[in-house]
């Protein structure tokens, strides 16, 4: 298994655009993406557990409720949530894109993201939708990525290459992320594409239970959005046999699945609203699988320590405050915490109390881009790792007027 490059262009059969339509003020930033599979393709997503769900989620269930689609159209600077009219216009870009295409409208997934409660005008949509349509390219996968941004600051793709059957496949996504994200679903907007032929229940049951382990383990400001999804259409290009249940090839295409989601976890967590760094937490030594990711979110998700890694403090005490805490049924008098980065690694604590070191190093190694947080319950044989990113006055300025 290899990186390449391309994300949700990777795939054979797959192209992608992103142009600027008019939903967004700023005319340089794009604001409408189309992902396009030459073939009808398996499909399955997961959504947000919020009970306040955008009018798009609604409409692409049903839409792949037969485990099919072929095209996703998602704009950007307007969630399409909250609105009267929801439901009407998320149906209207459905079928604006399934017409240009020439594809059922059904066969459409559809998405939206940006702000909530304001009113979707579908005019510039239904302009832009011609240019997408000319726009598509093998090489459109960045461009798709940057058309589904909202107050991220960096594109998110990534694509890796495997074997299936002798067959070589190829997986890709692209995600956006930057604030309201926080475990339960997907937490954010992510596409993903692959040429390995997967049946549908197969590809829903490989994408649910990876969430598990990933999207669901991040964090960034404790809110989980109205919109969040995760979708992937498998087209089946690739031309391996079929994957229609639980052997070697389902084997391989899970870990496939899991090195693209695990590399957009970490671009979410690092891009989360105003953030410095990027932080993993991970936890080993529990009783129970549950009790690693338990603690593992409770210290990603801690207000208090989030804030002490962006002062580069080695303040391990909100570590054990935010596991002690959790609810998860730990021995605290056997917990060893160290903090690592590409500086160096440090023990701070051991047997639930604390050790010499020295705080020079200890702010040379958090001073880092990229910190892990490594938590050492000593219980058991079990972990679990969860992502997330520091705290700092950045993310109350883009959130003080995020709407305005």
């Amino acid at each position: 298994m290899e990186i390449i490059s391309g994300g949700v262009c990777a795939a054979q059969g797959f192209k992608a655009s992103g142009v600027h339509c008019g939903i967004r003020k700023n005319k340089g930033k794009k604001d409408l993406a189309l992902i396009f599979s030459e073939k009808r393709a398996t499909a399955a997503a997961v959504y947000t557990t919020n009970l306040v769900k955008g009018a798009p989620l609604t409409v692409t269930k049903n839409h792949i409720a037969d485990g099919f689609a072929q095209a996703v159209i998602c704009n950007s600077g307007n969630a399409n949530t909250c609105n009267a009219n929801g439901i009407e216009i998320a149906e209207q870009m459905s079928e604006l894109t399934a017409k240009e295409l020439g594809i059922s409208a059904s066969d459409v997934v559809v998405a939206s993201t940006g702000v909530i409660g304001q009113v979707l005008d579908i005019e510039p949509i239904a302009k832009g939708i011609p240019e997408l349509h000319k726009s598509l390219s093998a090489n459109g996968g960045a461009d798709a990525a940057e058309g589904i941004m909202t107050t991220d600051t960096v594109m998110k793709e990534v694509a890796v290459q495997f074997s299936v059957g002798g067959k070589i496949c190829k997986i890709g996504g692209i995600a956006k992320g930057s604030g309201m994200i926080h475990p339960n679903m997907a937490t954010m907007l992510v596409f993903i594409t692959t040429d390995a032929a997967i049946s549908s229940e197969m590809l829903s049951k490989a994408l649910s239970s990876d969430i598990a382990n990933t999207f669901n383990m991040v964090s960034v400001d404790g809110d989980t959005s109205t919109n969040d999804m995760v979708t992937v259409l498998a087209n089946g290009m690739a031309g391996n046999k079929e994957i229609t249940e639980e052997n070697a090839d389902f084997d391989e295409f899970m870990k496939a699945l899991n090195t693209v989601t695990v590399h957009l976890c970490k671009m979410i967590a690092g891009d989360g609203e105003g953030a410095t760094k990027m932080l993993e937490c991970s936890v080993t030594g529990a009783k129970t699988v549950e009790i690693a990711k338990t603690v593992a979110k409770s210290v990603i998700c801690s207000s208090l320590l989030k804030a002490a890694m962006f002062g580069a403090d080695a303040n391990w005490g909100r570590v054990l405050c935010a596991i002690g805490y959790s609810g998860a049924p730990v021995d605290v008098t056997k917990i060893g915490v160290s903090f690592r980065s590409p500086k160096g690694e440090i023990e701070v604590c051991r047997n639930g109390a604390g050790v010499d070191f020295s705080e020079e190093k200890a702010k040379e190694i958090l001073l880092e881009k990229e910190i892990e947080i490594l938590v050492s319950l000593n219980d058991g044989e079990e972990k679990s790792t969860a992502w997330g990113c520091d705290l700092t006055y950045d993310y109350v300025k883009i959130n003080g007027d995020y709407r305005t």
